[in-house]
């Protein structure tokens, strides 16, 4: 089934099909995902860009969280979440993925709330590479100093790089995951709600990053705040109560350019 989404989506891409932002990196086909019998995400049809920022916005409970779940696999160790659909990943359907690591090498991802591991910084940032087969000193240590930087991270910790990653502030462990999912030299990067942790300031240094790496890989940005889809992302997806209510340029949606009403009460602000 192809939804009026899809088939404007389409459109769009056909009225050039030579641009190289036009090819697809993820194309997702009537993605549906249950918790038990709870539906959170029912029929999401929508395809990823290659060097694109892809925003989706919508509020609490939208199904965001759980769709980026469901792109990392990380169904494969949650009994009660079942996805059904296609999820295709440069054209392979991920659950004929036979190695899910391997996968998630190539789909970076995340979440709210930093989760690093118990090591030093530099090791936390190294923990990839190593795994990678990378064991010269010299080689991690350009790795390491290149992720911290992307990450906004390395001039506040590269005299401290042997500490625990752990007794960094909120904000700084926030960004030391983003040097650890860099680390994995991503072809997908995905953020969900990376600013809940992070002062403003540093929330725009890092949005100067993610406009750097957009040359170098395809970015899904989830966040809350409206604005910030609008200064990142190249197109953005709605989603709300589990649908994907719309998906346009962005500069057509915070324009009033929308096919859908829910979709301009919600970046003006009047629900969510």
């Amino acid at each position: 089934m192809v939804s009026a989404v899809q088939e404007m989506d389409q459109l769009t891409r056909d009225q050039n099909p030579a641009d190289p932002a036009n090819r697809v990196k993820l194309e997702v086909r009537d993605v549906a995902i249950r918790y038990g019998s709870s539906i959170a995400i029912s029929e999401i049809n929508l395809e990823v860009r290659k060097n694109e920022i892809f925003g989706i916005i919508g509020p609490s409970n939208a199904g965001k969280t759980s769709f980026l779940k469901a792109i990392n696999r990380m169904n494969d160790f949650d009994s009660g979440m079942s996805v059904e659909g296609e999820i295709l990943f440069d054209g392979t359907d991920i659950r004929d993925v036979r190695n899910v690591y391997a996968l998630r090498n190539r789909i970076g991802v995340v979440f709210p709330l930093p989760v690093g591991l118990p090591l030093t910084v530099y090791e936390n940032v190294a923990f990839v590479p190593r795994l990678r087969g990378i064991g010269d000193k010299a080689e991690l240590d350009v790795i390491v100093e290149r992720c911290l930087t992307r990450a906004a991270l390395w001039d506040e910790v590269k005299d401290r790089l042997n500490s625990l990653g752990s007794l960094l502030s909120g904000g700084q462990q926030q960004r030391l995951t983003i040097a650890r999912a860099l680390s994995q030299e991503p072809e997908l990067l995905m953020l969900d709600e990376f600013s809940i942790a992070v002062d403003p300031v540093t929330t725009m240094r890092i949005e100067d990053v993610l406009k750097e790496l957009k040359p170098e890989m395809s970015i899904i940005l989830v966040t809350n705040l409206v604005q910030q889809a609008r200064r990142l992302a190249d197109r953005t997806a709605f989603f709300l109560d589990g649908e994907c209510v719309e998906i346009g340029e962005t500069d057509d949606l915070f324009s009033g350019r929308v096919k859908d009403a829910r979709t301009t009460d919600y970046i003006e602000g009047r629900f969510g």
